[in-house]
């Protein structure tokens, strides 16, 4: 990798500060992303930020109707807590098949979101449970943040600090992970409320997407049988060595309807 300066932030205002006056500065979460990709020398930042010991990033507790979980909360916090299991086990079922052990005990929530990783889990779950998304600066609801890829509404010194999801009546989330990364292939997190149904599907395209042709169908009948005839358009999808856009296609509509199913037996 390339040289550069490390700095292990002690507030959010520091590290945001940093961010900003430094030439090239890069804040680092967990660093699954990061770390390979200065590795392989595909980055070269001036400096990098480090937010592991900001301790008001992290931590889980339910506030009224929501789940709020900071940014820097590791996978398997979110998997193995006794509230998020209680309130939303589709969200610990997510945590817990992100990567593999070692990911899960290094890699953060806040981390996975602010990179927006086509084929990441957790922009599923923040789109389907209508998360809000608070930063050192302003909120951000779930279906502004993600705007392509590896892009979000971030701004320079922006950083994210914790994630509100909603508690649903009903949801899962179902994935067709690659079976070397665990990313998904295509991943649907079905959520109902009352009488409005989101779907969010990750993995297929360049960013997370509601697939709104399920969600009215599922709105009328929360079943299976009820989008098992919907077709995926291929146009905007992702085609590569790992599957084609006709097969992502396929699985969209796969996933979702295993999500549904699911989430009825809960």
């Amino acid at each position: 990798m390339y040289n550069f300066e490390y700095h292990q932030a002690k507030s959010v205002a520091e590290a945001s500060e940093l961010s900003l006056k430094t030439e090239e500065g890069k804040l680092m979460a967990g660093g699954m992303t990061l770390i390979p990709t200065l590795k392989q020398r595909l980055a070269k930042p001036s400096d990098i930020i480090d937010l592991g010991k900001i301790a008001e990033l992290k931590g889980i507790k339910k506030e009224g109707n929501t789940i709020v979980i900071g940014a820097m909360t590791r996978h398997f916090d979110v998997a193995y807590s006794d509230i998020v299991k209680s309130a939303i086990p589709a969200l610990a079922h997510l945590a817990g098949h992100i990567g593999d052990p070692h990911v899960r005990n290094r890699g953060t929530m806040g981390g996975s979101i602010a990179n927006s990783d086509p084929a990441a889990d957790y922009p599923a779950g923040v789109v389907a449970l209508n998360a809000t998304l608070t930063t050192n600066k302003r909120t951000i609801k779930a279906d502004d943040f993600f705007k392509g890829l590896f892009e979000t509404a971030l701004e320079p010194g922006e950083i994210l600090t914790q994630v509100a999801f909603n508690i649903p009546d009903k949801a899962w989330y179902m994935k067709f992970p690659n079976p070397a990364s665990r990313y998904a292939v295509v991943g649907a997190f079905v959520a109902k409320f009352g009488s409005e149904v989101r779907v969010a599907i990750t993995g297929a395209g360049s960013y997370v997407f509601r697939q709104k042709a399920f969600e009215a169908a599922l709105t009328k009948s929360f079943t299976p049988e009820a989008i098992k005839d919907i077709v995926q358009p291929q146009d905007a999808l992702n085609s590569d060595i790992h599957a084609s856009a006709e097969y992502r296609a396929h699985l969209v509509n796969v996933m979702a309807r295993r999500a549904v199913a699911h989430a009825n037996t809960l």
